[in-house]
């Protein structure tokens, strides 16, 4: 039996958390510059040039990519779990603020025009995640300000050069690299000199402030996210459920088959002179030229078609389809930013699903009473509060199954990962778990990668609070996956199988549940090289590969297991 794995013994990391946490637990709000010298001594793996004059362009790019635009006019940011408490602290209706996203983060965020950023936060972990992201941010921010304050740089902002020579120009004037400051122009795109006038203009001073932090707090932010999904669908509380986490777009296209079955309107977008690239590897999968997925890319024209105006009247037709085959979306108005969907087993239509989900036996399911439940994937503890909740509800869980993106120190980005030993940071705990998936599961529908099972994950608190000794640590320990939410949402699964809260510091053996668990995570980041990091903004068509390969796991497990329980019920086996 694994040991328990022992502390990084980062004093440093401590130190930070307890830093931050002391100064939140303030009335006031708290000046960022303050947490500089820790969060720089802490020696992160994605900020290890904290402390060198040297702009760290990869940091600031990572930071960049994990808050709104706004944040260019931000000055104080305001954390609270839901509106009301806004309201009560004296903020107003900060609901009726502009509603602003990060492009690589989901977290609900209003701006009120002027200088305050309000983020509703959904447990701890988003505490963890932005303390350190708005820090690494305001550090270099500030050196890029002290580089821009040149007669000559200041000169050229009055009217840059918008084009490679420009940019070219800019990079020897400041003295980083031309490909650093590339990034940055491809992340900011149209905003890019807006951002560099706002750096020139002058150093970034935030400062942050936490309204309310109980637990408490966090239990009713997702009462009130998830009491809004009963109200409209409340036979979640009546019938058993098959409980995912995912992402919004894949198991529905899958369930749906919507895009296959408009295949050629969504050719002939791809034959728009801005999908020239998608073209081109259509007609090579065409060809049989490349093994890509014909299905996956249709699923991906289809997203980046619907999200602009011309696809709106496909988007309303796939509504309606959705609601024929049994699909029910929920977005989230208030509380967490997480979209919810319910899936009716008996109305899944067996001539509409992708083809590869076409099990024997599949006419059973109209005599299902089971729903799945697919929840836009939390992040850390928010998964615990939120599977706890959930389970709570409900009549009855027959599986848990939980996907999403993993850092790892022994694959390459694209390969997918099952784990069967799991240690949680924020518990301590290492859970032995019998994960229901196997390599075999994933099969000829992962085209690129590698899967790789019986592998050790490790739950962490943050992604910057982490360091290369912290890695070596688990490394050592024949922990290969990185990633927030598994050991969160195994807690949760222990309170719903033993009869107390989950415990610290313990080794847990999870076998032998009365319901299905499986975890499948793909990696999108490679922490121990410099390779390209595939979750470092929006899913590329390639990123479709592992996540579709995954989610079919999912789905073809579900339906095996309820074809199996529709054709021997309890009762039946009993009577046997």
């Amino acid at each position: 039996m694994d040991r328990t794995v022992p502390r990084t013994g980062s004093e440093e990391i401590e130190l930070y958390i307890r830093t931050y946490y002391s100064l939140l637990r303030s009335s006031a709000e708290a000046q960022l510059r303050t947490l500089e010298e820790t969060h720089a001594a802490m020696g992160s793996s994605l900020h290890p040039g904290a402390h060198n004059p040297q702009p760290d362009m990869a940091a600031f790019v990572y930071s960049s990519l994990r808050l709104p635009e706004c944040i260019l006019q931000v000055e104080r940011v305001i954390l609270g779990q839901t509106e009301a408490v806004f309201q009560l602290n004296g903020f107003g209706d900060v609901g009726a603020w502009r509603p602003v996203a990060a492009r690589a983060r989901r977290r609900r965020c209003y701006f009120d025009g002027r200088e305050t950023l309000a983020c509703l936060i959904a447990s701890g972990t988003d505490i963890d995640d932005i303390i350190p992201i708005l820090t690494a941010f305001q550090i270099e921010w500030n050196k890029l300000n002290a580089r821009l304050q040149g007669e000559q740089v200041r000169a050229f902002l009055d009217a840059p050069q918008d084009d490679e020579e420009g940019l070219a120009t800019l990079a020897v004037g400041i003295g980083i690299g031309r490909d650093d400051l590339a990034r940055l122009r491809q992340v900011w795109g149209d905003h890019f000199w807006s951002l560099i006038r706002a750096i020139a203009a002058g150093r970034k001073r935030l400062c942050v402030r936490l309204l309310a932090g109980s637990l408490t707090d966090y239990r009713k932010a997702t009462q009130l996210w998830w009491d809004a999904v009963l109200e409209k669908a409340p036979e979640l509380t009546r019938q058993p459920v098959y409980f995912i986490s995912s992402n919004p777009h894949s198991l529905v296209n899958l369930v749906s088959g919507f895009a296959l079955r408009h295949e050629a309107e969504l050719v002939e977008v791809l034959h728009w002179p801005r999908n020239a690239e998608l073209l081109a590897e259509w007609q090579e999968i065409e060809s049989r030229n490349v093994p890509s997925s014909r299905e996956n890319l249709l699923y991906y024209v289809q997203k980046k078609h619907m999200a602009t105006a011309e696809g709106r009247a496909l988007a309303e037709r796939r509504a309606q389809d959705e609601a024929a085959c049994g699909i029910r979306r929920f977005d989230s108005r208030h509380g967490l930013d997480s979209e919810a969907q319910v899936i009716r087993l008996d109305q899944v239509r067996p001539e509409w699903i992708d083809p590869r989900l076409r099990l024997p036996g599949l006419e059973a399911l109209r005599r299902s009473d089971a729903l799945i439940v697919n929840i836009d994937y939390p992040l850390g503890m928010a998964a615990y509060l939120i599977l706890t909740y959930i389970a709570s509800r409900a009549s009855r869980m027959l599986g848990i199954y939980a996907m999403g993106k993993a850092a790892t120190l022994n694959g390459v980005i694209g390969d997918v990962m099952i784990s069967s030993v799991v240690h949680d940071e924020q518990s301590q705990n290492t859970y032995l778990l019998d994960n229901c998936f196997s390599a075999a599961d994933i099969g000829d529908d992962l085209v690129y990668g590698t899967v790789m099972d019986n592998q050790k994950t490790v739950s962490v608190r943050g992604t910057f609070l982490q360091t290369p000794r912290y890695m070596d640590v688990f490394y050592r320990e024949g922990y290969t996956v990185i990633e927030m939410e598994a050991g969160p949402f195994l807690s949760a699964i222990y309170e719903l199988w033993r009869p107390k809260r989950y415990p610290s510091n313990e080794v847990i053996d999870m076998h032998r549940l009365p319901f299905d668990v499986g975890f499948l995570h793909y990696a999108s980041d490679t922490p121990l090289s410099k390779g390209r990091n595939l979750g470092a903004g929006a899913l590329s068509y390639f990123g479709m590969d592992p996540t579709y390969s995954t989610g079919l796991a999912i789905l073809k497990r579900i339906f095996s297991l309820e074809i199996a329980r529709l054709q021997n019920p309890p009762e039946r086996a009993a009577a046997g």
